[in-house]
């Protein structure tokens, strides 16, 4: 099916549209939402919300402003990080067990395959690797500009260009 019409049945609360969408994109939802959260369960949570959320604001999504999995991505990366400063999520990683950082150790390279279910990190790692580092901080670990600044100890305003150029690179390589 292609996915424009797909996309105008979910508009119109198709809930065929519904599923189909959710198992196209569930996979890829969850592993950016799991970089930024480290927890499955609440990844899995997240998620749901996710679809949730864009099954109800499906109206404000606009073909002109973007792909629909770009659009969906961007409610699941907000969400996720919007938990991970939560104080309940803050409490709850005070007392985290070893297993924790086993976890991050055994996957220590972000762009690992719950994340590149959709085949992005053969098109990242054709970028500079001060383009992988930005982008890997920003929208694969969820980091803010200003912490990625602080952990590349860059300049935010310098953090912001390379974003732009990187991701302007990044989309050259991608439609071409």
């Amino acid at each position: 099916m292609q996915l424009d019409p797909l996309i105008e049945k979910f508009q119109n609360k198709d809930e065929k549209a519904f599923e189909t969408l959710y198992n196209m994109y569930a996979k890829n939802i969850h592993g950016v939402i799991y970089n930024i959260v480290r927890d499955h369960h609440i990844a899995e949570e997240i998620m749901q919300d996710v679809f949730i959320k864009a099954w109800h604001k499906a109206d404000t999504y606009s073909a002109e402003k973007g792909r629909f999995f770009t659009w969906i991505l961007n409610i699941a990366r907000n969400a996720a990080i919007d938990k991970t400063r939560s104080k309940t999520f803050k409490n709850t990683k005070q007392n985290l067990d070893a297993q924790f950082f086993v976890d991050i150790l055994e996957h220590g390279d972000n762009l690992n395959n719950e994340t590149d279910a959709i085949g992005i990190s053969k098109f990242v790692n054709k970028l500079a690797d001060k383009c992988i580092k930005v982008i890997e901080l920003l929208y694969f670990k969820g980091y803010t500009q200003k912490e990625a600044s602080e952990t590349l100890k860059m300049p935010i305003g310098t953090i912001k260009t390379r974003n732009r150029n990187c991701i302007n690179e990044l989309r050259a390589i991608v439609l071409n």
